[in-house]
């Protein structure tokens, strides 16, 4: 019998429904310190994160795991549209569900986030001022790293064409046109927001059946703007970066470059291992007590 409990919840982001996970230990005193979390590009909740989630909640941590707008569970249409602006209002919104939830200590909120969204915990607790810990594992801190990453390993006619097919979705959303998808992955040789030799294995692997292998081709020209590493001197509160040293997505380098800007509140924590595998077996087993150890640290936690 699991030692934690897990509810359906959801919360309003600028009028659309975002819905999420709550979990809770089944007997602890209240408050409770609490992690929201999210996916990277293109994830669900459900895509890997359940057993980081139940994980913490075990352990005594109350958990938020949330869909964004246009994802999963979430509400939002046309589906699969990828906005950094409002996935970052996503995540003020998630953190005020939290901190206003009556099992929560509102001065123990921390943020778990991984590959796309490790940039925006970064962002996001720099923003609020006022966020205990946050925690970023394979973390995307560059978009203008990413896509010179991009067109290193797919070469300059796919990064031309993922952008020019950008320009035309986003033209054609102000028309009101139907988006234009692109596979957020695909094997290498193959048009994709993901390409490297990792991806499509390492990403299906961690894919629920129902997972849609597509985005709008809009985020491919507004990437390169998105510097999560712009905020690192901004942030002030503890931050644990895990650093996959294979990673063929995240670029280690701009990982690296945003631990030193962040300074002495950097932690940072090395794995030899690519950009997939640390969501699953051994990967998994040691982030996740990487974690665990780095929030009980931070939090003031005893278990």
């Amino acid at each position: 019998m699991a030692n934690f409990v897990r509810k359906d919840v959801a919360f309003d982001s600028d009028g659309l429904v975002c819905r999420a996970w709550w979990y809770e230990p089944a007997e602890s005193a209240t408050p409770l310190p609490c992690m929201v979390m999210a996916h990277g590009l293109g994830g669900t909740r459900n895509a890997a994160l359940e057993p980081y989630a139940e994980y913490f909640a075990q352990s005594g941590y109350a958990v938020l795991l949330f869909d964004y707008r246009h994802f999963g569970a979430s509400d939002g249409e046309p589906r699969q549209i990828i906005s950094v602006s409002k996935q970052l209002q996503d995540w003020a919104h998630a953190i005020a569900f939290a901190r206003h939830h009556t099992r929560v200590d509102s001065k123990k909120i921390a943020l778990w986030g991984s590959s796309f969204s490790g940039g925006h915990v970064l962002v996001a607790a720099a923003r609020d001022g006022d966020i205990a810990a946050i925690s970023a594992q394979c973390p995307m801190m560059d978009g203008l790293a990413a896509c010179l990453n991009v067109l290193k390993y797919a070469g300059p006619a796919a990064l031309g064409k993922l952008t020019a097919l950008g320009i035309l979705d986003e033209l054609g959303s102000l028309w009101g046109r139907a988006p234009i998808y692109v596979p957020l992955v695909a094997p290498p040789g193959e048009l994709a927001a993901m390409s490297s030799d990792d991806a499509y294995a390492g990403y299906y692997s961690l894919a629920p059946a129902e997972w849609r292998n597509e985005m709008a081709a809009r985020l491919a020209p507004m990437l390169p703007a998105y510097r999560p590493i712009r905020y690192a001197r901004k942030l002030h509160c503890p931050a644990l970066l895990q650093i996959c040293d294979r990673d063929s997505v995240a670029p280690v380098q701009a990982a690296l470059a945003t631990a030193k800007k962040i300074g002495s509140l950097a932690e940072v924590k090395h794995y030899d291992m690519g950009h997939f595998d640390i969501y699953v077996g051994a990967g998994f087993q040691q982030s996740s007590r990487d974690q665990l150890t780095f929030f009980n640290k931070v939090l003031g936690r005893h278990v």
